[in-house]
């Protein structure tokens, strides 16, 4: 039995994130806490879904900063229907039993009532909910293993908040706001945004090997989890079709090379991406036919080596 029973059931999850023109409004996380130090193992749990490009993001920082026997993770279904992300009999909830992942957001606040997202960062001892803002739980992770890597390195932190604001507003959010919109004039807006922001990316990587120099950094991934989704979901089901990322000569080999460093493969799964894209938004796809394509080959030679200014140093 969970040991949520006689807590408030989970609530249908509500879409209230358009305006009065029809743009796309993603709702702000609610909560906000913030771990800066390394904690003990086991002290918080990390809830994603491989399907959901900002959770992958935490997924991304955690397998590089090496904290799987730090923060032990659970990935919930990817099929969700209106009462959000779900635990399945072969990954449950170790934590509370829990059935919905909402059942977590109220055990932290009994009266919520917004969408529930991923990733969430659980905190076991307290029993509640730290983080649900990627781009501060990614931060969080890491700060916890300073020796790894630094994905936000002093010298570069102003350097890489413009480019994430950017790629933010016109890329990583800039599908959603093309494909939610419910006004041609809101998908317009949305879509020619996003188009001119890749093609200012694809020039910068003309030069770059990543969007900062020779370093991957935290804006790399952020990038990363939306480039990844783009041919297979985002061109066809968020009608963002202008170009594919196939078809951009250099963030092609970029979203390649990228994929191609160790592990990163590994937290892509092209099944679970596709299944929950075209399953959970019957506005978009009410037969809910999941396509069989694009076959896509990220294995492919790169060649970005030969931008890297450390190799002819």
């Amino acid at each position: 039995m969970s040991r949520s029973a006689g807590q408030p059931q989970p609530q249908p999850q509500v879409q209230k994130e358009s305006d009065n023109d029809g743009r796309f409004v993603r709702e702000e996380s609610r909560f906000r806490g913030f771990v800066a130090e390394r904690p003990e193992p086991n002290r918080y749990h990390l809830y994603v879904s491989l399907a959901c490009p900002w959770a992958s993001r935490a997924v991304i920082v955690r397998q590089l900063m090496g904290l799987e026997d730090v923060l032990p993770m659970t990935v919930v279904d990817p099929i969700r229907d209106d009462r959000g992300w779900r635990f399945t009999p072969d990954a449950p909830d170790p934590v509370n039993g829990l059935t919905f992942l909402s059942e977590a957001y109220i055990l932290t606040d009994p009266s919520v009532a917004d969408r529930v997202t991923v990733p969430v960062l659980f905190d076991t001892e307290a029993n509640r909910i730290v983080n649900n803002e990627s781009a501060e739980i990614i931060r969080m992770l890491n700060a916890w293993a300073p020796e790894r890597v630094d994905l936000y390195p002093p010298d570069l932190r102003t350097a890489i908040d413009e480019v994430n604001d950017r790629v933010y507003n016109s890329v990583n959010n800039g599908v959603y706001r093309a494909g939610f919109a419910t006004s041609q004039a809101a998908y317009d807006e949305a879509f020619d945004e996003l188009f001119t922001t890749l093609d200012w990316l694809d020039d910068r990587l003309a030069t770059n090997r990543y969007l900062l120099g020779d370093e991957i950094t935290e804006a790399d991934w952020r990038l990363f989890v939306t480039l990844v989704r783009f041919d297979a979901v985002y061109v066809g089901h968020f009608k963002c079709n202008l170009r594919r990322i196939a078809d951009y000569e250099h963030l092609s080999g970029y979203l390649r090379d990228l994929y191609q460093e160790h592990g990163i493969a590994d937290t892509v799964d092209f099944d679970q991406i596709k299944r929950h894209y075209y399953t959970t938004h019957p506005q978009l796809n009410p037969t809910r036919i999941v396509p069989k394509g694009p076959e896509l080959d990220l294995w492919a030679v790169h060649d970005r080596d030969r931008l890297d200014r450390r190799r002819a140093a």
